[in-house]
């Protein structure tokens, strides 16, 4: 594996064009699939992380902007200014919304929504018997909401509201900036926690930071409060490096059927 490269910068001015840009909203959903890249370069600014390089024979930028809705705009817009994607995808972890999607499953949406009555139909085609030979892989809505929803109640009614299949706190920002841009756009999401599951509220606090400074001093005074929480860390550390790894693989898969101005 090559040694990644760094240099600060992320957005100041614009660089190459690539194929594809991913979106996260965190370095741990996106450590996956930067762990598969070629060639890496690190480049930072304006409180994003780009990552690029390439893979499946495409130039890729793998970018962090940090949770939440306007997170997410501006990365997605960061993105665009200074590397002209011809693709977007927004990834990365999901709560489950409705009874048989289980953890590690994957969630493409072929509409996203937003919690005041939006939506955003997605041009995804998939033949149903493709999905059958995949199982744990899923079609259907997304719903962005603007904050962690960690318990069972919440997403039960926010599923039956919404009729969607997963939650999470980024993806309709990152298709509407790319529906502004015309820029082709794709989500994946993974299921981290399944509707029936209640995160840690010790996990939901730092869920609900919007830097990682805040959560770094979230989870010291977690630890300090209640040692034992230790244990909840580092094993729901342990399911999200799963869960990215995971996530990288179908990624990886989705990137190399995307059509660029190199298969012309």
């Amino acid at each position: 594996m090559q040694s990644p490269t760094h240099s600060s910068g992320a957005t100041d001015s614009p660089r190459e064009a690539c194929d594809v840009a991913v979106v996260f909203a965190l370095g741990i959903e996106a450590g996956g699939l930067i762990d598969r890249m070629d060639g890496r370069t690190a480049l930072w600014g304006r409180g994003l992380s780009v990552r690029l390089g390439s893979l499946e024979a495409r130039s890729l930028a793998v970018v962090t902007g940090g949770a939440g809705e306007e997170n997410a705009a501006r990365a997605t817009e960061a993105v665009l200014e200074g590397h002209r994607p011809q693709w977007i995808i927004a990834a990365g972890f999901a709560g489950g919304l409705r009874a048989g999607l289980e953890r590690n499953d994957v969630v493409m949406a072929d509409c996203v929504a937003n919690t005041h009555g939006r939506q955003l139909r997605i041009d995804l085609s998939v033949d149903p018997r493709e999905l059958q030979r995949h199982p744990g892989v899923h079609v259907g809505r997304l719903l962005s909401v603007a904050h962690p929803v960690c318990g069972p109640e919440e997403k039960a009614a926010l599923g039956a509201a919404h009729d969607a299949l997963a939650v999470d706190m980024e993806t309709f920002a990152v298709v509407e900036m790319c529906r502004r841009r015309r820029v082709r756009c794709l989500a994946v999401r993974i299921v981290y926690d399944p509707a029936d599951e209640r995160l840690p509220r010790d996990v939901e606090t730092l869920l609900a930071q919007p830097t990682l400074a805040a959560r770094l001093g979230a989870a010291a005074a977690t630890v300090f409060r209640r040692p034992s929480s230790l244990k909840d860390f580092y094993r729901m550390r342990a399911r999200a490096l799963r869960a990215s790894d995971r996530l990288a693989g179908f990624l990886q898969g989705v990137i190399a059927q995307l059509g660029t101005g190199h298969d012309a």
